[in-house]
């Protein structure tokens, strides 16, 4: 159960974007210094070989290594901490083997631990662990994860995740870790088993499901990048096979993964290709006048609809997206947000066909817990009104990949004509180049055509690595058909995060007339300068595993150098070895109000420089616990008032396949039921219903139902 008041909470930043305008010219120091250095790192990855089955030899998924094949298969381990005591061995050993036959990957895991302990309530898709700027980490249960970089670049990865029920996550790493998809979706299997010594697990993942090269005629042995990261979580000891230290490490750091051979003669089927038809039919119920006098006016609208979505390799790497009469019924709702400032709201998208691949498209700066300040590419604007209404998304095609040491990416949509918007088509075109070990040069284009009118953004951008510091920039200029939009938006940032300490110092320059009508933008005429400081001590006393010392600021000018907006203060976060931790933040500032607008569309606010202060609490207790509980309170003065706010929650989790909650304040669901009928191939039951009112808190505002059928053919 969880009960919740919505407010400004503001989540305490643990890496962000910050800098001052020192940070170019330092970054270009470092960067002409660096090659000498960062080529006299010296690294030594660990070696795992996978075994190729016999012929006739088979393995019976059923999370139980006793298949012949494992006994002979050569084991990973010796695994070693991350967390609590970095570089010691791992307390509960851990074993991995790898083995193959001709059309799909198997990898056993067994994970010793008193069978006491093991802990198992995660059943969803896709809930086994989640993104940490940067990073991916477990929820509540044990868990093993593997990461494949089967183009072993050392920067681009496959991830694949279950726990003690069998329950999968799988992602894509981008960048290492820059970005990471959660939403990606591959065919594949897993299943485990508790056991008299812990549990075991078992990975099948068809070669169909992966991208790898061609094999090379001289070399018929293939080379990939492989780790194994597992959290025990009785005692929340996290160990990993390889990049176990916390300096410029961790499971996403691809570049410190160890290596996989023995792959030879893998499969290239068929054509290559998967085609996906779906047939849809539904209806909505909507009162067009809720709130207003002579509410309730219901209007009822059905509809049937089919199409096609297709996929084919057309070159080991490079894959060739298309899609007809494009539909997105089963992608959940957006999460509900209160606007308390004079910006449009950021919601991330959550469509399929725009999610594979993602974080190839992107450029620009995005934010960690508020909107982007510049995306050159925002898909949502694809197929989504400015009133947040859907469009009709008639057809595209993305191609997108990897091609020698280039990353590519095409994008070509069109959209008809719908709640105000023309007929439009969106062109993307990407390309990345690497640099050094992990690091890459970049280019990028967008345009946007559509009602006689066009808009285009170009720029370049980078990712360069020297003394364990990461510099990232970027320089784009936008231009649109009534000559409004020329202008120019920048960036400069400088990344350090060690064990012990850590900075980020940002600064990003956004011109008055930038229009990026692809893309997204918060705020335009501004330069805004951040940084963050960190300490991390470990005390090793009363159960704790580490207290965060943070010192975070922001100054935002205008271009003139007038200072519009400021904050700048401390954070403190405990965590224990348990699972809890707390945060306490105080960050008092000020604002400047050129023009006066409405907030939220209710509370008038007038012209002039304003406090904003603020003071917020919140913890947590350990995931790791069927019953988890967290609150906050966070006490805000902004606009000649005060905004407090009060959270809490509580998640009931008795059984796996029962987990209860409840919010306040909301009365909005979104129920989606999926059969998965085949491996790919899915039934979707989907239902949404929003209530509420200025008047009647239960009125019904919209409910709708779809029920959705898709079927995967590989040719």
């Amino acid at each position: 159960m969880r009960l919740a008041v919505a407010g400004a909470m503001p989540w305490i930043r643990t890496k962000t974007s910050r800098a001052t305008g020192l940070a170019l010219p330092v970054a270009l120091t470092i960067f002409l210094a660096g090659p000498a250095r960062v080529a006299a790192q010296a690294y030594t990855p660990p070696l795992l070989k996978a075994v190729r089955m016999a012929p006739g030899e088979t393995i019976k998924l059923d999370g139980r290594l006793d298949d012949a094949v494992w006994q002979r298969a050569p084991v990973a381990g010796g695994f070693r901490q991350r967390e609590p005591h970095v570089g010691q061995l791992a307390t509960m050993p851990t074993e991995v083997r790898v083995v193959y036959d001709a059309s799909t990957l198997y990898i056993g895991i067994k994970a010793v631990e008193p069978p006491g302990d093991v802990i198992g309530r995660i059943l969803h898709r896709d809930q086994l662990m989640h993104g940490d700027f940067g990073g991916l980490g477990f929820a509540g249960d044990d868990g093993v994860a593997v990461l494949l970089d089967t183009f072993h670049d050392r920067r681009n990865a496959f991830v694949f995740a279950t726990n003690p029920n069998g329950a999968v996550y799988d992602a894509l790493l981008t960048d290492e870790g820059r970005e990471i998809n959660a939403d990606w979706r591959g065919v594949w299997e897993a299943r485990a088993q508790r056991t008299s010594d812990g549990w075991s697990a078992e990975f099948a993942i068809p070669f169909r499901t992966l991208r790898f090269p061609a094999n090379d005629a001289n070399d018929d042995d293939e080379t990939w990048g492989f780790n194994v990261y597992r959290v025990v979580r009785a005692t929340n000891e996290e160990t990993l096979w390889s990049s176990y230290l916390r300096l410029n490490e961790g499971f996403a750091k691809v570049s410190r993964a160890g290596t996989l051979t023995g792959l030879h003669d893998l499969p290239r089927s068929g054509m290559n290709m998967e085609v996906k038809p779906y047939a849809l039919a539904g209806g909505t119920r909507q009162d067009t006048l809720l709130g207003q006098p002579g509410s309730p006016a219901f209007q009822n609208k059905t509809r049937t609809e089919m199409g096609i979505d297709g996929k084919w390799e057309v070159h080991p790497g490079l894959t060739l997206d298309a899609t007809y009469n494009t539909d997105f019924a089963q992608v959940e709702a957006d999460e509900e947000q209160v606007n308390l400032t004079r910006f449009s709201l950021f919601y991330p998208e959550k469509r399929d066909f725009f999610l594979e691949n993602a974080g190839i498209f992107q450029f620009g700066q995005r934010g960690f817990h508020g909107a982007p300040a510049f995306l050159m590419f925002f898909s949502r604007r694809i197929g989504i009104s400015a009133s947040q209404q859907p469009v009709p998304v008639l057809g595209g095609a993305r191609l997108s990949g990897r091609a020698g040491h280039q990353t590519i990416g095409l994008l070509d949509v069109a959209t008809d004509a719908k709640y105000g918007e023309p007929r439009t088509n969106f062109a993307v075109a990407r390309i990345k180049r690497d640099v050094g070990r992990s690091g890459y040069i970049g280019a990028m284009i967008t345009d946007r055509r559509g009602g006689g009118a066009w808009n285009t953004a170009g720029g370049i951008d980078a990712s360069l690595w020297a003394y364990n510091v990461n510099f990232q920039g970027f320089f784009a200029r936008t231009a649109n058909s009534d000559g409004t939009g020329n202008d120019n938006a920048w960036r400069a940032s400088l990344d350090y995060t060690g064990d012990h300490y850590g900075f980020n110092l940002g600064h990003t320059g956004i011109g008055t007339h930038v229009d990026a009508a692809s893309g997204f933008v918060t705020r335009t005429s501004v330069t805004n300068n951040n940084w963050e400081g960190r300490i991390t001590a470990r005390p090793g006393f009363l159960g704790l595993r580490k207290i965060d010392f943070f010192l975070n600021g922001n100054a935002i000018t205008d271009l003139a150098g007038r200072l519009l907006d400021f904050n700048m203060g401390p954070t403190i976060g405990p965590e224990w070895n348990s699972g809890e931790d707390l945060r306490l933040s105080y960050e008092p500032g000020s604002t400047q109000i050129d023009e006066a607008f409405v907030l939220s569309g209710v509370v008038p606010v007038p012209a002039g420089r304003y406090r904003a202060d603020q003071l917020s609490l919140s913890g947590g207790t350990s995931s790791s616990r069927s019953i988890v509980a967290s609150a906050g309170i966070n006490f805000q003065r902004i606009y000649d008032g005060h905004i407090n706010s009060y959270s809490a929650s509580l998640s009931l989790t008795p059984d796996p396949h029962i987990t209860t909650s409840q919010l306040d304040n909301t009365i909005s669901s979104n129920i989606r039921i999926d059969f998965i009928h085949r491996p790919g191939s899915d039934l979707f039951i989907v239902f949404n219903e929003h209530r509420g009112s200025a008047a009647d808190l239960w009125a019904l505002g919209d409910q709708g139902a779809v029920v959705k059928l898709t079927y995967l053919v590989r040719l």
